[in-house]
């Protein structure tokens, strides 16, 4: 396996588009900015966050060289290479290596449930057509989930497979690597589990849609991870519960693009149209998020 380090804090990008879909070069731009002035150097582009099946090849270049752009060279880019089938991903994965990003993100192929031999044969095709490292991307909620065994000999026996991103929201497969002594980069992939995962020591980073659009949460947070038992820790994974708490009437690009339109960070286009009832939910998470900001966002620590 190789020795690539994923670590820390990586904010997952909404990628902003315009009414016709295509990408909002200016928003894309601002929220980079804004993430890099705020602390954010490490990016995750094109993944669930980012709304990864609406975005051709062309649209990923767009974003990369736009994020790198914005990140006036500080930026450091995980690449979301999301298909439904291992062609599609490869293609990406060209894009993004031609891009020069940091690594990759594979989610499993979307829409069909497949078993795990499948899967694994899947993986090893794309790592096997790319010289990049490759974090293996487990999103059960939209792809086939991958188990831990999987993921174990996966990580184990492909060079460059160096890790997963577990947006589950389960610790199983991040414990399970854990007390196997597997050298891999551990990155929890769903905000709601990220305190108990740092508070059992079993994840290198965090990938996260809040760090996205309210890093100065989730930067509190982990910056306190190794005083798990202070009430600086308690009271920044109170805050987190509660915007999860709030996020979870949405598909989650709707309300982080809410809540960015809310900070005047970008303006809210979805990719949908919109009902009137969930207008009424927008105005009523806008409302709420004024009154948790009220509170004090919380310091870095």
């Amino acid at each position: 396996m190789s020795s690539v380090e994923i670590s820390g804090v990586f904010a997952a990008l909404l990628t902003p588009r315009n009414g016709a879909g295509s990408i909002d070069v200016p928003a894309l731009r601002k929220l980079a900015q804004f993430l890099i002035k705020s602390g954010i150097s490490s990016f995750a582009v094109n993944g669930a966050t980012g709304e990864f099946c609406l975005t051709s090849p062309g649209q990923l270049r767009t974003v990369l060289s736009t994020v790198r752009a914005g990140g006036e060279g500080n930026a450091r880019i995980l690449c979301g290479v999301g298909g439904a089938g291992a062609a599609q991903s490869i293609e990406l994965a060209r894009v993004a290596e031609s891009e020069e990003v940091e690594g990759l993100l594979l989610p499993m192929p979307y829409f069909y449930p497949y078993a795990q031999e499948d899967l694994d044969l899947f993986c090893r095709t794309v790592a096997g057509a790319t010289r990049l490292p490759v974090m293996l991307y487990n999103l059960p909620q939209f792809t086939s989930g991958l188990d831990k065994e999987t993921v174990r000999r996966l990580i184990a026996e492909v060079p460059n497979i160096v890790g997963i991103k577990d947006s589950s929201g389960s610790l199983e497969i991040l414990r399970y690597l854990t007390q196997q002594g597997v050298h891999g980069c551990r990155i929890v992939g769903a905000d709601a589990v990220l305190a108990p995962a740092l508070r059992e020591g079993i994840c290198d980073g965090v990938v996260s849609g809040i760090a996205g659009v309210v890093p100065e949460a989730i930067l509190a947070l982990y910056a306190r991870r190794h005083r798990i038992e202070s009430e600086g820790f308690a009271s920044a994974a109170r805050r987190i519960e509660e915007f999860v708490e709030h996020m979870s009437v949405f598909p989650s690009p709707w309300g982080l693009k809410w809540v960015a339109e809310a900070r005047g960070i970008l303006q809210a286009t979805l990719s949908l149209p919109v009902t009137q009832h969930r207008l009424e939910q927008r105005q009523q998470l806008v409302a709420w998020f004024a009154t948790w900001t009220e509170k004090g966002l919380p310091p870095a620590g």
